[in-house]
């Protein structure tokens, strides 16, 4: 395997960032049936915010950055936002590199905790973050669809303290 570094964001990360959001959005998109696309404007306005800690970047040898992490500071607790690794690079660790790398951050800043908000969808994504440690469920969004558009959200879905809950 070639050899993937962590290291901190620079500018001329940018294009290559823009990227990796363009790409997590557009499978967020995906998974719930919305067909618009913003290119990657939404890291324009991520990089403008002011509880963002840090910012790091998977650097491949061969196909340079392929994965992004933030850490955003709540408190004494963080929040990873976002973490993606482009398609071609998933399932050989990159991501599970880019967790480990925002926890030694957060530890060296003396953080509590670490919270991340995956797509109730997003079972791969799920199935990651529990490997990598986050195993403790500590707050949920529910989502009441107005315009009930039943192809928009999967029936089977997840059940929760004995209640059905569509994803």
């Amino acid at each position: 395997m070639t050899p993937v570094a962590v290291r901190s964001y620079r500018p001329s990360d940018h294009s290559a960032g823009r990227r990796l959001w363009a790409e997590l959005t557009a499978q967020h998109n995906q998974m719930y049936g919305d067909p618009s696309d913003d290119g990657g404007a939404g890291f324009e306005e991520y990089l403008t915010r002011l509880d963002l800690g840090g910012l790091w970047v998977a650097d491949h040898a061969d196909d340079g950055v392929i994965g992004l992490v933030g850490l955003i500071i709540r408190g004494r607790a963080g929040e990873v936002e976002p973490v993606v690794v482009t398609s071609s690079h998933r399932h050989k660790g990159v991501g599970r590199k880019l967790l480990r790398h925002v926890a030694q951050e957060a530890k060296k800043r003396n953080m509590q905790a670490l919270t991340i908000s995956p797509s109730s969808r997003n079972v791969d994504a799920i199935r990651s973050l529990h490997a990598a440690g986050y195993d403790v469920v500590s707050s949920i969004e529910l989502t009441m669809d107005l315009d009930r558009h039943p192809h928009d959200w999967q029936q089977e879905g997840l059940e929760l303290h004995e209640l059905q809950f569509r994803s």
